[in-house]
């Protein structure tokens, strides 16, 4: 009778110690399908809406947004006497939508921090986990997944930076810093096509990350893609670590995200964790909705008062007097005046061994700004140059407001009696014609060209049609596409481009250009459309894939001409046997076929037959068929899309004769 009590006490704490054990468990995993009553830890700017809605940061500058999970997680666990390996699981989905075109905060971080006291972080570059003095030290024990959307500066106020990103759309695995031990562009594999897939982190659009780490191989993979993929078989970013080296017994794990100069709402929409095993998947049907960008009234007061103060500025500068041509357009677009003295002494007085090519109506030089270390280029109009006033103009007005990760971005001018300077972003690598045009640089491989290619179609959509004007670039080439640090293709070069509002006619007064990338019409009609500049682009991409200049004057009659010789093969059926020699048939055929074929389709002389650069855009992501060309031996045939036909004419091939004339007029 007397080991009764004795065993209902051992029951009850067997219960007891099973029930602790049970929440401990749950302590090591969840799954939030929306933030509904998560158990999280909020800081800064950070919110929860009322649909559910993560929302780390927002339309406020120079803010700071955390949300972490307010339990810690043990990760090592040795001294609890339990078998445990330090692995971990996590998937989340977000959303980084601009409140201005193309650009949105710094970014978003996943974290691992043994502390959820970030008192002392500071915000854009450091995304609200570090600061100055403790970046890189190895007392933080952090371990962060940034998606970084801000090519980040080298140097602040005379002290390095090194943060080395690659550019201003990647993904990169960070310990103990914001320099990134491994970092790529951001893009993901299609398991339904086999091959990468460029994605854009502030599209606004929905995107899943799976974090996956193996403490028994010390491997930490980081896998992105659209909202509606599967999980891709190919990791984005894959690196050996021993994370049990960096992490504290105890750690936290939740986002961090801030804002520099220019605002963002960044949003997470799901979140599952798993300490011991794979993370669930979440349930895309539960999930929150993102709000669509709205002003908010007290905003919306401020910018009309705003506009009101401008408008009355305007009137009574107009009163008072015109205002000198110059100094409407320094005005008007605004991009920052540099000293005469500060580019001299950059440049060592433009001197020839810093002389990197000759620009459109000018001389270019490379040089250090003495204030921040920053390399640039400045291009020097050249004095002999009757039109260089008014070329210089135009490519202040061209470029002055222009923002896209495929421009060179013009960092600002100087004028000084009679000498127009303008200065840009230094372009490492140089153009693109040294790469593919002759054996000085090494070979790009195909996936560079493609992406190159691909990059310069999504400059020129953003001008065609993204911009709050139309602009005409009107001198596409090879030459005027300058590669950055990480080989990713820059359209440069406005001196010849012009801004027009939409729905405005777009005549020019006379035809403008390079010989061979002009398209036939404008030696008829002098009127320069989003078409031609289209026509040059298919130029541009049959010289990256075939590693051959437009006009070829020493080559047989027949292959002369570019465009001619591909359209040859192309009606041989040997297309293929037209690209590089030097990828040494290294390339994905699918990939080649497209560029060539699309590469004709967008030189056809009819300039109704091209496609827009929003229909290129869609071909070269694959979101949609490329019309396939149907010719007989007479030169007439059919655009068509499966059995459908779209449109019919004349192939007008080929169109040497009719370029030729254009470069006469």
């Amino acid at each position: 009778m007397t080991t009764t009590p004795i065993l209902v006490c051992f029951l009850i704490l067997f219960h007891v110690y099973f029930k602790i054990l049970a929440l401990a468990e749950d302590e090591n995993q969840f799954i939030y399908n929306g933030f509904h009553g998560a158990n999280l830890y909020l800081d800064g700017v950070a919110q929860i809406h009322p649909n559910g809605l993560l929302q780390l940061t927002n339309s406020s500058k120079q803010e700071i947004g955390h949300a972490f999970y307010r339990l810690p997680i043990i990760f090592n666990a040795s001294s609890s006497g339990l078998p445990q390996t330090l692995s971990f699981s996590a998937n989340f989905i977000f959303s980084m939508v601009p409140i201005i075109p193309n650009l949105s905060g710094h970014g978003i971080a996943f974290t691992i921090s043994p502390s959820l006291n970030f008192s002392q972080a500071e915000v854009a570059q450091y995304l609200g986990l570090l600061n100055l003095s403790n970046n890189g030290l190895t007392s933080n024990h952090l371990l962060a997944v940034e998606l970084d959307t801000i090519r980040s500066p080298e140097f602040d106020d005379g002290k390095s930076l090194s943060f080395n990103d690659i550019n201003d759309n990647h993904v990169g695995i960070d310990v103990n810093s914001l320099k990134s031990i491994v970092s790529a562009p951001a893009t993901y594999y299609s398991n339904s096509e086999g091959i990468n897939k460029s994605l854009e982190l502030i599209s606004g659009n929905s995107m899943q990350v799976w974090i996956d780490y193996d403490g028994v191989e010390n491997l930490l993979n980081v896998t992105l893609a659209p909202i509606r993929s599967s999980k891709p078989y190919l990791s984005l970013l894959s690196t050996h670590i021993n994370l049990s080296t960096i992490f504290l017994n105890s750690m936290y794990v939740g986002f961090s995200s801030a804002t520099g100069a220019v605002p963002g709402n960044h949003y997470i929409l799901g979140w599952s964790f798993n300490k011991s095993g794979q993370a669930q998947s979440l349930d895309l049907s539960k999930l929150p909705s993102i709000p669509l960008p709205r002003i908010p009234r007290q905003k919306q007061s401020l910018e009309i008062i705003v506009l009101l103060i401008a408008v009355s500025i305007v009137l009574i500068v107009t009163i008072v007097g015109t205002i000198y041509f110059v100094c409407y357009w320094e005005r008007e677009y605004g991009p920052q005046r540099f000293s005469y003295k500060d580019l001299y002494k950059a440049t060592k007085g433009f001197k020839d061994q810093e002389f990197l090519g000759a620009g459109g109506f000018g001389n270019v030089y490379r040089g250090v700004l003495p204030s921040s270390k920053e390399q640039v280029a400045v291009k020097k109009i050249s004095h002999d140059s009757k039109q260089g006033v008014k070329e210089f103009v135009a490519e202040i007005s061209s470029m002055g407001r222009l923002r896209h990760r495929n421009l060179v971005q013009l960092l600002g001018y100087c004028r000084r009696r009679g000498e127009l300077l303008l200065v840009y972003e230094y372009m490492p690598n140089g153009s693109l014609d040294k790469f593919i045009f002759s054996n000085e640089k090494p070979t790009l491989n195909w996936t560079q060209r493609f992406q190159i290619l691909r990059g310069i179609a999504s400059a020129l959509q953003y001008l065609h049609e993204e911009c709050e004007q139309v602009v005409l670039h009107r001198d596409v080439k090879a030459s005027n596409v300058l590669l950055d640090a990480g080989l990713n293709g820059r359209l440069g070069d406005f001196g010849l481009a012009r801004l027009y509002d939409r729905g405005a006619n777009l005549e020019t007064t006379h035809v403008v250009g390079t010989f061979g990338y002009l398209a036939p019409e404008l030696s008829r009609t002098g009127k320069a459309t989003t078409s031609t500049d289209v026509f040059a682009f298919g130029a541009f991409m049959l010289e990256v894939a075939c590693g051959r200049r437009l006009i070829e004057p020493q080559g047989l009659p027949e292959d002369m001409v570019l465009v001619d010789w591909v359209f040859e093969n192309q009606k041989r059926g040997t297309i293929l046997s037209t690209c590089d020699p030097r990828l040494e048939g290294e390339f994905s055929e699918d990939e080649m076929k497209l560029i060539l074929n699309l590469g004709l389709l967008c030189s056809h002389s009819n300039a109704a037959a091209r496609p827009s650069m929003r229909q290129v855009m869609r071909y070269l992501d694959g979101d949609a068929l490329l019309p396939e060309m149907h010719l007989d031996t007479a030169g007439i045939g059919t655009l068509s899309v499966g059995n459908e036909a779209s449109a019919e004419f004349v192939m007008s091939f080929p169109l040497s004769a009719e370029v030729v004339s254009s470069h006469h007029v």
